[in-house]
């Protein structure tokens, strides 16, 4: 591995995972084999959001891997950028509406409940507390998620995934509320989500690539 953690060629030692561990590797294919097929959603959108969820992973095999091939499936560059943008408002969401438990945090008539959808209510306690602030994550979020290159309703098919990537309840509830209003079907929403499992996995499966180097230098 040499001085850097990260070279496209260290995906190379993935190649052992067959013999090193063969039916977890072969069942994990089959699993992004069939996370990955035309289904609701086309090859394309999954790609394309495999590389949102590949920026909340931080994986950056994955980031490659999936650009690429969202590029073969005719993803423009363009699309690419609004698609990660939709991760970056998602993530400031988390923040975002998260604040919420820490304005629980300091009342003492607070719920003993940590995660409430009624928590949402309190956040105007961080645009009072932090109005310029609070004005430009707003701003910020509304444009991450108007229409584009890629439509509103895709862009909250995003959301949806990257909530679930991020483990955020709140952003969870509020994008697949979003997506039902602008038509989204369970089916494209479940695929997406399995999207986000897919890539879930992948970033620790990509990253036993550097753990098998290091192994062979110890």
């Amino acid at each position: 591995m040499a001085d850097s953690f990260y070279e496209k060629h260290h995906a190379d030692h993935l190649k052992q995972l067959k013999e090193l561990a063969p039916d977890q590797t072969r069942a994990f294919g089959e699993f992004n084999n069939g996370v990955f097929k035309d289904g609701a959603l086309t090859r394309k959108d999954k790609e394309i959001i495999a590389v949102t969820i590949a920026h909340v992973t931080q994986c950056p095999y994955c980031i490659d891997t999936h650009t690429k091939n969202a590029k073969k499936e005719g993803a423009s560059l363009e699309e690419l950028v609004e698609a990660v943008m939709v991760t970056s408002a998602v993530e400031a969401g988390g923040a975002v509406t998260h604040s919420t438990n820490m304005h629980n945090a300091l009342a003492d008539d607070a719920d003993d409940t940590l995660y409430e959808r009624s928590n949402l209510k309190n956040l105007n306690q961080l645009g009072k507390n932090a109005k310029d602030a609070f004005q430009g994550y707003s701003g910020f979020n509304e444009a991450a998620m108007k229409d584009g290159k890629l439509s509103k309703k895709f862009k909250e098919i995003i959301a949806v995934a990257v909530g679930h990537a991020t483990l955020c309840p709140y952003c969870i509830d509020v994008h697949t509320k979003n997506a039902d209003k602008q038509g989204v079907s369970k089916e494209e929403l479940s695929e997406a989500v399995l999207v986000a499992s897919a890539l879930l996995a992948g970033g620790s499966y990509a990253h036993m690539a550097n753990m098998i180097a290091s192994y062979g230098e110890s």
